[in-house]
């Protein structure tokens, strides 16, 4: 039930994996039959950058009258500062359209595998055509970035639970960060490796392959089971049919144990979170993926880690409040459930 919608429940038309199959055939059409080259999106970066900024700051503004306007504020501070970059409005709609998922899901994922896929194309390209040739970097961070947005897509039924649907407003925090912080940040080691080609080994990026795609398993099984237990419990789970791939082994949990609070729901103490015993380990492996793209673009910079240091200060900062939430919110509940599973952030260490 959300509370800014009258205890109501809201229904989500989850077609991003349509959308997904569609769009891929799509650009390749037109690439293949030379009406638009995809790599023209690396030549023009700047431009598009300038539009992301712009079009992420027009929304969030836009997206924040509109709560005053249609009465659908919800937990305002009275500081417009601050309301504005956590937003005024939870589920910003227009009719059945999600605009929070769509621009979480759609703008983000899809314009993230394209900006990375056009670079590989423009260095494909400028090395005569020969894929051989193509910077391993790009090949390891167009496998890590498809299999972000295919992650995306295929459990996008997952997602309408998480945090960022159920919890977070849509401000400028959450709309500017779909609409230019993912696809600016996240690809900002394709567009350096592009421009400087630094010096990384072929063998060196097989490996980076082989941990990008563990990282991936324990990242994607991490969230499937804990999403799908919450659907569980609401009687909502249905498993996907056989195209959604790739539906990974252990992604479900056939007999979750879980420990039941005073509020009345439940923690999840089996699966990843019984095996590392780490409450925010999906965060950990966010933590990698941002370490694996900055190793793709060499070590002779500290511009590819950028990222990694800004993401990690942001979801470190973010477990600990979200750690101080959950205390405050079970209580005594959430000590039981810390003896469990004890560590918050590294397996065995923190």
């Amino acid at each position: 039930p959300v509370p800014s919608e009258g205890c109501g429940n809201l229904w989500y038309n989850c077609n991003g994996l349509g959308a997904w199959w569609v769009t891929l055939p799509v650009v390749c059409l037109l690439q293949c039959s030379g009406i638009y080259r995809l790599s023209s999106l690396a030549d023009n970066y700047g431009q598009l950058m300038t539009v992301l900024i712009i079009f992420g700051d027009v929304m969030s503004l836009a997206v924040y009258i509109s709560g005053f306007l249609v009465g659908k504020t919800h937990r305002m501070s009275g500081n417009h500062v601050y309301d504005f970059f956590m937003g005024s409005w939870l589920n910003p709609r227009i009719g059945p359209f999600d605009l929070k998922l769509w621009a979480g899901v759609r703008v983000s994922g899809f314009t993230l595998f394209l900006l990375t896929l056009s670079c590989w194309m423009r260095d494909l390209e400028r090395k005569g055509g020969d894929v051989t040739s193509v910077h391993p970097g790009l090949y390891v961070l167009l496998l890590a970035h498809w299999l972000y947005t295919n992650a995306y897509v295929k459990g996008e039924e997952c997602i309408v639970t998480a945090w960022d649907i159920s919890h977070e407003k849509c401000g400028w925090m959450l709309i500017f960060w779909s609409f230019a912080g993912v696809p600016i940040l996240y690809t900002w080691n394709s567009f350096y490796i592009l421009k400087v080609s630094p010096c990384l080994p072929p063998q060196c990026g097989i490996y980076l392959g082989i941990l990008v795609i563990i990282t991936y398993y324990i990242w994607d099984v991490t969230n499937s089971q804990e999403n799908r237990f919450r659907m569980q419990l609401r009687g909502s789970f249905q498993r996907r049919p056989w195209y959604v791939f790739p539906q990974l082994p252990w992604g479900t949990l056939s007999k979750p144990i879980s420990i039941r609070t005073s509020h009345g729901n439940r923690l999840l103490v089996s699966g990843a979170y019984g095996f590392f015993k780490t409450r925010k380990i999906r965060y950990l492996m966010d933590i990698l993926f941002a370490l694996e793209w900055g190793l793709a673009a060499g070590a002779q910079n500290f511009l590819p880690y950028f990222y990694l240091i800004s993401f990690s200060s942001f979801i470190v900062h973010r477990g600990i409040r979200d750690n101080e939430r959950c205390a405050k919110k079970y209580g005594r509940d959430w000590e039981r459930y810390c003896q469990l599973v004890p560590y918050m952030l590294i397996p065995y260490l923190w």
